[in-house]
């Protein structure tokens, strides 16, 4: 291993939050694949004077710097001038690169822009890193000895194309790769993230693994990190800490690493070979867009009914009018009636029905924004209704978010018990 990564995006989009730096998580997820030590992230705008002061930053603690963005053909794009200037080297045009961007807009009956010769142009000794899918190549370069300088487009599929079939190659050769790191990634509803790690907090000394607990929209997780030589081998470490802390906290535990809650709930019901049908309310078709995403769906989820207006809860699920006039729609057993109707109305063994008040308008002192009721309708004919306040911290989005989680997670609970 030779030494530590920084990876330096160059954009003032990303700055300004127009697009959401999706290269670096990539490359720091690539980097650790290969074992390669990843200390800093940068980014930086389009101007030639912060990039120089970054470089010269990275350079004092990195041995591999990554660059993504800046190579297009237009002014603000200044990486490959900029990294010329800042290490004295002059650009030269290659006239192979020149021609392979003039075929490329020909076999797609476009006309080459003038400013797009500029993306031939190289500082002197660097080596091209070829761009299959786009017009800007990238360079591998040795500026200084021990340092090497990588960059990419800021096109994520181009980047990634080009990390894959090049990049990845020439850092195994080189010997840049040392024992990669594996990661599992166990997932809980029900229980915050806070709670979680104090339950398992005499985890966290450990070395080789690693336990590091975050959150991400209402999911709690505990990542265990092994550095290993192979994937076998990374298993049998992290596996037995996998398993004590499911012996903590199991009962909220979902899934792993790319694993929804959706997913979960699916498998169980195709394992009983049961169905399900859902009525919605404040969640507009947000449970029913969840579990079709999940590709084979259509073999457990018969559809759906968006019960927004009380005319509809009454005339396709069955909801008493008179529980809508002394209840109100938010309520327990509205909730409970969405579910038993819409279960019987497409025949299916389980049925869910959401009702709440997703604000930001529309409630009162007894019944305040973020108050939900989830009923859940099984195959033995019980209806159970779940009460929730989740609060109006975040606003509309979250609260139907959080209400189509947590009514897959009691889905979930349900089937296990049932």
């Amino acid at each position: 291993m030779k030494g530590s990564a920084e990876i330096i995006c160059v954009g003032s989009e990303l700055l300004l939050g127009d697009i959401t730096n999706t290269n670096a998580q990539f490359l720091a997820q690539a980097l650790a694949q290969l074992g390669i030590p990843h200390y800093y992230q940068t980014v930086v705008g389009d101007n030639p004077l912060r990039i120089q002061r970054a470089v010269a930053i990275a350079c004092d603690r990195a041995r591999l710097l990554i660059f993504t963005g800046g190579l297009g053909p237009t002014p603000d794009d200044l990486t490959h001038e900029t990294l010329a200037d800042f290490f004295g080297s002059p650009l030269e045009e290659r006239p192979e690169i020149w021609a392979d961007i003039q075929q490329k807009y020909a076999r797609r009956g476009r006309e080459v822009a003038p400013s797009n010769r500029k993306q031939a142009l190289l500082p002197q000794g660097a080596a091209v890193l070829p761009n299959p899918g786009g017009s800007a190549p990238g360079i591998i370069w040795e500026p200084r000895p021990g340092l090497v300088v990588m960059t990419f487009p800021g096109v994520p599929k181009e980047m990634q194309m080009m990390w894959r079939e090049t990049a990845v190659p020439y850092l195994q050769t080189e010997g840049w790769a040392a024992e990669p790191i594996y990661s599992r990634t166990l997932k809980f509803w029900g229980i915050g993230e806070s709670n979680l790690a104090e339950q398992v907090t005499h985890l966290f000394d450990l070395e080789n693994p690693t336990v590091a607990p975050y959150a991400s929209q209402g999911t709690a997780k505990l990542r265990i990190s092994a550095r290993a030589a192979n994937e076998a081998a990374a298993a049998a470490l992290i596996t037995p800490i996998a398993d004590e802390i499911l012996k903590i906290a199991g009962e909220h535990h979902y899934g792993d690493d790319d694993e929804t809650l959706a997913t979960a709930a699916g498998a169980l019901l195709l394992q009983k070979g049961q169905t399900l049908a859902v009525a919605e309310s404040c969640t507009g078709g947000g449970l029913g867009q969840m579990l079709t995403a999940v590709p084979g769906s259509s073999a457990y989820f018969m559809g759906g009914i968006i019960s927004y207006d009380n005319a509809v809860k009454i005339g396709l699920l069955g909801v008493q009018p008179n529980d809508l006039a002394t209840e109100g729609a938010v309520s327990d057993p509205v909730a409970c009636q969405m579910a038993a109707g819409v279960r019987a109305r497409l025949g299916t063994d389980w049925g869910i029905g959401i009702t709440g008040i997703a604000g930001p308008g529309g409630s009162t002192d007894d019944k305040p924004v973020g108050l939900v009721y989830i009923g859940i309708a099984g195959p033995d004919r019980s209806v159970v209704s779940h009460r929730f306040q989740f609060g109006n911290f975040r606003g509309r989005d979250w609260i139907r978010h959080l209400s189509c989680c947590t009514a897959l997670d009691l889905l979930r609970r349900s089937l296990q018990t049932s």
